[in-house]
Formats: structure tokens, C-alpha cells, sequence
């Protein structure tokens, strides 16, 4: 995926103001902005290569934590789908009227795991291994906005693991800077989605998966903003996104299909 195909997040927040109020261009665009969380970056680049082949309508991917894509669309930022790591963030968009509810659709669900460095000289075993006296710095999604951060949280309360090892948390603004910290060693482990391993390259290793029942499902919404001025191409998005074709390419990619 080129570079210039995705819209930074600092420079949409900074366009936030300008754009509030102002009415998207009328319908036959060319082209449809995708807000979407980061950890969708690469099964999106791919699915958006597709779908610009097929309706000649380009895709621009705005990417950040969850929680920060909701304000900005709060904000009155442009954006003509919304894709969401976690329904939380998705119903409170609903519950302002803020998106077209007859095209929100799950498409994708997620597993949590705890990985560290793949360099490390004392590995780990299980989720509890980070209470050990040896785990200095532990990265995790900040809670407030990062979905990824408020299911680490929920496992973490469950496993009465929260209060005592808060000061060791680093906390990123999203789930791939997370990796990026484990993968360059700089902290001693770190809690992630299973779909962002094939990222990684090697550069961590994965110690275990979140124990069942300690946070809740991890599913992914996506849905039409409401006043997008491309309500057809975004139904369209949706529609591949969610097709066999959308969805073997969320496969390829690590996600899990919905249930």
C-alpha cells in the first residue's frame, strides 16, 4: 500500500475545525474516506485495492485508535465509513445519530495475546508472568481511547493484575505502536491483537492468549456516517468488506470470521 494513500491522523485532527459544518461534496465523488482503526491497516489497503479495481472509486484511510476516530466524526471531521476495533465506540456514534444504522454490520472478530521481544532472555509463559519481578515495562493501548487497551484492561482487572502492576504500564496510542515497542525491545512485554503478529515479522514472540472469559468478545463494526456525501460507494465498501471476497482477505490477514 503507498504511503500516500492513508491520512495521518495528527493532520486530520488539525483539519477538524475547518472541515466541521461544512457539507461533503455532492454525490458522484471519486473518491470516499475510510476512518478506520490502525489495526485494520493492512487487510483494508488490501481490501480497498480491490474495491477501488472494481467501482474505479478511490480510498482514503484514515487510521487511528477507535476512540480517537469517534471524535473526530463527533468533531464533524469528513469521513464516509467508520470501521471500529470494538462496539463500544461504534454505539455511541449510533447513539447520536451519527451513522446510518441499517448499514452497521460486524465483519470481524479478534483474539487478545500478550507477546514479547523475540530476543527475550527470560521468556515468558502466561498472562500472570508479568507480575514477576523481571517484566520492568509492560505496553499496552491507552484504555481511554484505544479498544485494544480496554480489553487488555478488563483481563488484567480479572486477573487482579491491574492495581499492582499500573506503574509498569506504558501506554501507546494504539495497538501498532504497541508492537513497535515490543518488537524493538524497548519494553518487556506488551498486549496486542493476534492479527497483528504477521506484522511483526518475527520480531516478537507470542507467549499466550488472553484466558477465556476474561474480557469481552472482540468484534469489529463498520457503518456509513451519516451525512457522507457518497452513501452508494460507502454501502459498496460495506458490502466488500463483508462479501467472501472481503472477508477470505480478513482471513489472510489474522481476523476471525463472525460467528
Amino acid at each position: 500500500m503507498r504511503g500516500g494513500r492513508f491520512i495521518e491522523t495528527a493532520l486530520l485532527l488539525a483539519a477538524v475545525l475547518g472541515f466541521a459544518g461544512r457539507p461533503l461534496p455532492a454525490a458522484g465523488r471519486e473518491d470516499i474516506i475510510v476512518s478506520t482503526a490502525v489495526s485494520l491497516k493492512n487487510a483494508f489497503g488490501e481490501i480497498g485495492s480491490l474495491f477501488e479495481k472494481q467501482t474505479g472509486v478511490r480510498v482514503r484511510f484514515n487510521l487511528g485508535s477507535s476512540g480517537l476516530l469517534q471524535k473526530q466524526i463527533e468533531a464533524g471531521a469528513p469521513a464516509d465509513v467508520f470501521a471500529s476495533a470494538s462496539v463500544r465506540q461504534m454505539d455511541a456514534l449510533e447513539s447520536k445519530g451519527l451513522i446510518l444504522p441499517d448499514t452497521r454490520k460486524n465483519f470481524a472478530r479478534n483474539e487478545l495475546v500478550l507477546i514479547e521481544p523475540g530476543g527475550s532472555h527470560a521468556p515468558l509463559s502466561a498472562f500472570t508472568d508479568i507480575g514477576g519481578p523481571g517484566v520492568a515495562r509492560i505496553a499496552l493501548g491507552n484504555p481511554k481511547t484505544v479498544p485494544a487497551g480496554q480489553y487488555a484492561r478488563e483481563t488484567l482487572v480479572h486477573l487482579g493484575l491491574w492495581g499492582p502492576l499500573e506503574p509498569r504500564f506504558i501506554l501507546a496510542e494504539n495497538v501498532r505502536q504497541v508492537l513497535d515497542y515490543v518488537a524493538r525491545g524497548e519494553v518487556d512485554a506488551g498486549i496486542v491483537y493476534s492479527s497483528d503478529l504477521a506484522v511483526a515479522s518475527g520480531k516478537v514472540r507470542t507467549v499466550a492468549k488472553a484466558p477465556p472469559g476474561t474480557h469481552s468478545a472482540i468484534v469489529y463494526p463498520m457503518a456509513a456516517v451519516k451525512g457522507t456525501g457518497a452513501p452508494n460507494e460507502a454501502r459498496r465498501f460495506i458490502a466488500l468488506a463483508t462479501s467472501p471476497a472481503g472477508q477470505a482477505i480478513l482471513r489472510k490477514h489474522g481476523f476471525l470470521e463472525i460467528r
